[in-house]
């Protein structure tokens, strides 16, 4: 300092760092935002836009979330937030209408969802929540900035976890916020500060470095993805096959309108239920049957038991999320290397 509380722009890497503050500004731009926030993890982001909302307010949510989003919202931030929540299928506006109430304080939407690939009309949904006094948030990790901007769809706030498709390598963790609300923004910033779930000034330099090569990288993710997609709708053993870019997906005009392309994520199922499923996911070579997702190696998981475990059976079981449910991060290798490779795994079990 040059001087008793005269600070030459940064004085603690808690309230404020060179490099976070660069990650801040990239992560506004690409969601054509006024302001970026990073965080120390995804769900460190989304905790900050909760501390939005005051005990008694009440959250409505898509009933298809992450696990993690979920475990938050129904064991956590009821307890120490005060929130109450409602669940609600966002694919359908009549049934986010049916649960919204005159305290609802908050629409949270995670659109494609993890991991049925489900999408919600961020537009629709937006109108019908602000005719009612309520914020939007979008949770935009699978889709990335690169294939889709809910702020210009209408949303008020757009939530990452920058661990996926923005860092984009697997090898740091991370979030995000962006917003164009300035008294949002300065509020998420103050709890950001008082509560310190920041990203350490590496971690912020890994992200950026991941964020120079989101474009080509997304757009081979997209192209693998398809084609992992087209291969799965014409296999024998495949019962079902989830992914937005294919035209028989329920929602898949939807996604040619909200987004400008389909990402890299996929789900499956195949006929010979659980037991197939887990000979599968421990039999393919290319794919590593692993957690998290949107890195440049393609991973293999079993939502439910790891990303979904948190969730009640009959509840994600109502939502498609079986026990003979697959997930795939299609990531950037030749394309018919992980055909051949699940081809093999499939045929295999």
């Amino acid at each position: 300092q040059e001087a008793p509380g005269q600070h030459k722009g940064y004085e603690y890497s808690r309230t404020g760092n060179p490099t976070r503050a660069a990650l801040e500004e990239c992560v506004a731009a690409l969601e054509g935002a006024e302001h970026g926030l990073a965080f120390a993890s995804g769900l460190a982001a989304t905790t900050a836009v909760m501390s939005l909302f005051s005990p008694g307010d009440h959250v409505v949510a898509g009933d298809d979330l992450y696990g993690g989003t979920y475990r938050l919202f129904d064991k956590v931030l009821p307890r120490t937030g005060g929130l109450d929540f409602t669940y609600a299928d966002t694919t359908d506006a009549a049934s986010v209408e049916e649960a919204l109430r005159v305290e609802t304080k908050l629409l949270w939407i995670e659109t494609p969802t993890n991991p049925m690939l489900t999408l919600s009309d961020i537009a629709k949904l937006s109108k019908m929540a602000h005719e009612r006094g309520a914020v939007v948030a979008v949770d935009n990790t699978f889709a990335s900035p690169y294939f889709q901007n809910p702020l210009s769809l209408g949303a008020d706030i757009v939530v990452h976890s920058t661990t996926k498709y923005m860092g984009g390598h697997s090898d740091v963790i991370g979030g995000a916020v962006a917003t164009s609300n300035e008294e949002f923004h300065e509020e998420i910033k103050f709890y950001q500060n008082a509560a310190g779930a920041v990203p350490g000034a590496f971690d912020a330099w890994i992200v950026l470095r991941g964020l120079k090569t989101l474009a080509v990288r997304m757009r081979q993710h997209e192209e693998n993805a398809l084609a992992v997609a087209r291969f799965l709708q014409d296999h024998p053993e495949v019962e079902t096959v989830h992914y937005p870019g294919l035209p028989d997906h329920p929602q898949h005009e939807l996604a040619k309108e909200q987004m400008s392309g389909f990402s890299g994520m996929v789900s499956f199922t195949l006929r010979g239920g659980a037991e197939a499923a887990y000979a599968a996911v421990q039999k393919t070579r290319v794919f590593h049957f692993a957690e998290s997702l949107g890195g440049v190696e393609s991973l293999i998981t079993h939502p439910a038991t790891m990303t979904h475990a948190a969730i009640p059976r009959e509840q994600r079981e109502a939502r498609g999320v079986t026990d003979g449910l697959m997930r795939l991060s299609v990531g950037i290798e030749d394309k018919d290397d992980l055909i051949a490779d699940l081809d093999g795994a499939i045929r295999a079990g």
